[in-house]
């Protein structure tokens, strides 16, 4: 796999600074919440030397120490990294959480790795591939991602190790469930009491090798005539699935003519089907034993990690673009090249301020230079585009609570560099002098509304920056500042990623929020033509006010907006004060008329009036216009209108009945459906906002994880009467409050 000699590698088995690809590999851990995925993290640092036997790194901490939310919740709320080193490489792993609330999270471990290890519980036999976690996996199919499974938990009474492995097969396997099999079988010790027999050792499939881990050490001891026979259907099997994506076409005929496949060639050819992405090896893992070292499968599975999976010069880099948009050619992951680097994460340290997490894909990356810093395109969600020059701050491996320093940062490694003000996660790092843009990764579409307010006066003069703080960590949050309710909206994709949010809110910057019902945007129109006289006539002493005017109002058409026309004939109302009219009309269309909610969809017509040739004014024939409106609508009935969006939901096929039924019980229209891919649906629907408000969270409990939507608004419908009357009593104990 390449020269791995040539990474320094500090105390207590620190990477600190690689300084070539070949000897780098990154690799993010995916799987369900709970799986396990933390806790192998330690047990692979364990092994390999990075903390003592408690777990613990030098200063005392825990990897797990750096996040006081984390430690709160019990739960991987970001992506977090872990360096390590193994057989004279550099293993950064990504730590991504598991929860769906967090899948941005994922995403951006996704982009910053070069392969994937998909941590199963064998705990959750019943469900141990989740849908979501299927749908990861298609995802890492699609760009050719390489893929392991390791199944966790096989403490757990009643697991079945085989059975598992056959689930994996069949669900992540596709077509093809030869392309996901085990390379070695737990050797299982005496039963307990409740008959449970936990898992003692591996033995190695193709080397028939059996490694005791027993002890905590790892030992390695020959097979007993008991095992051997047991192996050998899985060891067949194996090997004719290595030989399937061999590249050697004679290496199957050889086999089948009773040919014994020399064990190198099947080591090699694993290999490469390993780091093409094309075979899916199982293996399992467990912490070590109480007082030991090397927990089960910990070292055949850094052993795969280093030759089995690719070096960052065997993945395509993003494309890449001037900050304007023109081509420029594809990357190569050489330390040499044009500088081209990624943030894939943000966060804030209450002692270093902003700290990056950067994947560097071309060229080398050194403290107090300065890069240019280009935006990443999601000033919809809130987030400012940069393009902007920035001086680097200092480079480090983050370790727990511990900060190793790094003198530079090569093409495929990553490191935390700190003192970027400006750069938010997305965004590329390039050489000032030629700037680069990258091609962004895909983001999840936060669904989910919060509406919230200060709770003080100091906190409403932080909110802002705090809000935009929260923004640059966070690139699924969307930030809206509602001009028709005048909300401060904080869109989530769930109710724990909702919650996050607010508690770094409050603890990382200080800023104390309530949260407040979430109003969506209704208008007002006329049910049917009315007239009216406004008149505004006042003497006080001094310059008086005299304005009147008579108009008619006509509902139009959805989405025609306000109209005004002039017919006004013989000067009753003077050239001069007609504006004036129309901008009274137009200011109290935008205040309401009779619930507060703008009114649209009508036709304004001046069609006489009075006027004095000394106390009439502008403002006289403001209010006047104002007053002429707020009449009609006294007299004649006013519609309350709700936005209906445009609904597209992705289920699998199993779902879609229930999803329509759902749709169907919120007022909604299905439209159409559609297949979106072998076995998954795509629904189309229109459904008033109203009842899509906690859509996010439902369609997750509909669909077990598994559907995805967006949604588009299209035009405001009349609300149902008696909705409406329920609107307007609201409205009227607001107003008595």
């Amino acid at each position: 796999m390449g020269d791995k000699a040539n990474t320094r590698i500090g105390a207590a088995g620190r990477a600190a600074t690689a300084d070539r690809p070949s000897s780098i590999r990154n690799v993010v851990l995916v799987g369900h919440s709970g799986s396990g995925k933390t806790t192998l993290v330690e047990a692979l640092a364990l092994t390999a030397g990075a903390v003592n036997r408690a777990g613990r790194v030098e200063d005392g901490s825990t990897l797990s120490d750096h996040d006081e939310i984390e430690h709160r919740r019990q739960r991987s709320v970001q992506l977090s990294l872990v360096p390590l080193e193994w057989a004279g490489c550099k293993v950064n792993l990504l730590d991504a959480p598991g929860y769906a609330d967090f899948v941005g999270e994922l995403r951006a471990g996704l982009r910053a790795a070069d392969a994937a290890l998909f941590v199963v519980s064998a705990a959750q036999e019943a469900d141990a591939v989740p849908g979501s976690t299927r749908l990861l996996w298609e995802e890492c199919a699609a760009v050719g991602m390489p893929r392991a499974i390791v199944v966790t938990h096989l403490d757990t009474a009643r697991t079945d190790f085989d059975r598992l492995t056959r689930v994996c097969g069949e669900a992540l396997g596709g077509d093809d469930p030869d392309a996901v099999l085990p390379l070695y079988l737990p050797v299982l010790g005496p039963e307990t009491p409740d008959g449970h027999a936990p898992a003692t050792g591996l033995v190695g499939l193709l080397t028939r090798k059996v490694f005791d881990y027993s002890t905590g050490e790892r030992k390695e001891n020959p097979p007993d005539d008991a095992q051997l026979p047991l192996i050998e259907d899985a060891r067949n099997r194996l090997i004719e699935g290595i030989i399937a994506e061999s590249e050697d076409e004679t290496l199957m005929d050889r086999y089948v003519g009773g040919e014994d496949i020399d064990l190198k060639s099947l080591v090699e050819d694993l290999e490469r089907a390993v780091a093409r992405g094309t075979f899916h090896p199982v293996l399992a893992a467990a912490p070590a034993a109480p007082g030991g070292r090397q927990g089960l499968g910990t070292v055949e599975l850094l052993d795969l990690i280093t030759r089995g999976f690719p070096t960052p010069l065997e993945r395509p880099a993003p494309e890449v673009t001037t900050p304007q948009g023109a081509p420029r050619p594809a990357l190569a992951c050489d330390p040499d090249g044009p500088l081209a680097a990624e943030v894939v994460k943000t966060s804030s340290d209450p002692y270093v301020g902003r700290v990056s997490l950067v994947r560097v894909f071309s060229g080398t990356l050194r403290p107090d230079e300065t890069v240019h810093v280009s935006g990443h395109g999601l000033a919809g969600r809130g987030h400012e585009d940069h393009d902007v020059d920035e001086r680097v701050g200092a480079l480090f491996a983050p370790f727990g609570k511990q900060q190793h320093p790094m003198s530079h940062c090569v093409a495929g490694d990553l490191a935390c560099v700190a003192r970027l003000s400006r750069a938010e996660t997305g965004d590329t790092l390039s050489d000032k002098d030629d700037p680069l843009l990258m091609a962004p990764w895909t983001m999840p579409d936060p669904q989910l509304p919060l509406a919230i307010r200060a709770r003080g006066k100091a906190d409403e003069d932080k909110l802002s920056q705090g809000l935009a703080r929260l923004a640059a960590e966070d690139p699924t949050l969307r930030l809206e500042q509602n001009q028709d309710t005048r909300q401060v909206v904080l869109w989530c994709l769930g109710e724990a990623h909702l919650d996050v949010a607010l508690e770094r809110l409050r603890t990382r910057y200080g800023v104390q929020v309530d949260a407040v019902p979430h109003e969506v945007a209704l208008r007002e129109t006329f049910a049917a033509p009315a007239t009216a006289r406004g008149r505004h006539v006042k003497q006080s002493g001094g310059h008086g006010q005299y304005a009147i005017c008579d108009i008619r109002v006509e509902p139009l058409p959805p989405g025609s907006g306000v109209e005004f026309a002039d017919e006004v004939v013989g000067g009753a109302v003077p050239r001069q004060f007609v504006p004036s009219v129309e901008k009274g009309v137009r200011a109290q269309a935008a205040r309401g008329v009779a619930t507060g909610y703008p009114l649209v969809d009508i036709r304004v017509t001046l069609v006489d009036g009075k006027a004095h040739s000394v106390d009439s004014s502008d403002a006289a024939f403001q209010t006047a216009g104002a007053l002429a409106l707020r009449e009609a609508a006294s007299g004649t009935p006013v519609s309350l209108l709700e936005p209906v969006a445009e609904v597209r939901v992705l289920v699998p096929d199993e779902y879609v009945g229930p999803v329509m039924s759902d749709l169907s019980g919120r007022r909604g229209r299905v439209v159409g459906t559609e297949q979106a891919g072998p076995g998954r649906t795509l629904v189309r629907a229109e459904v008033p906002e109203l009842e899509i408000d906690r859509y996010a969270v439902d369609l997750r409990s509909l669909s077990h994880g598994t559907g995805r939507f967006d949604r588009v608004h299209v035009r405001h419908e009349p609300m149902p009467p008696h909705l409406a009357e329920k609107v307007r009593e609201e409205k009227r104990a607001q107003s008595a409050r």
